[in-house]
């Protein structure tokens, strides 16, 4: 429990970025579950990129992190196009 208003102010800042976090988070798990489903359509997979670096841009996810799952998308893709 905060003790000072400081740390009132705080608690209630921690909170509604959590929230946000939470939120993107999730945002970005459907849009990845809707890419990896449909790898074959472009438009699908475009706005999946889009998705993750959004993400990565807020903070959600790190850079690093973003590309690994842009790279596999991609190859995911590219596998599916060529069958």
């Amino acid at each position: 429990m905060a003790n000072t208003r400081s740390a009132e102010k705080q608690q209630r800042q921690a909170e509604k970025a959590a929230a946000r976090n939470r939120a993107g988070k999730s945002r970005l798990r459907s849009a990845l579950k809707k890419a990896r489903a449909g790898v074959t359509d472009a438009n699908t997979i475009s706005a999946g990129f889009s998705e993750i670096d959004k993400a990565a841009k807020r903070g959600i996810i790190k850079g690093n992190t973003a590309d690994r799952y842009k790279s596999r998308l991609a190859k995911a893709s590219k596998r599916a196009t060529a069958k």
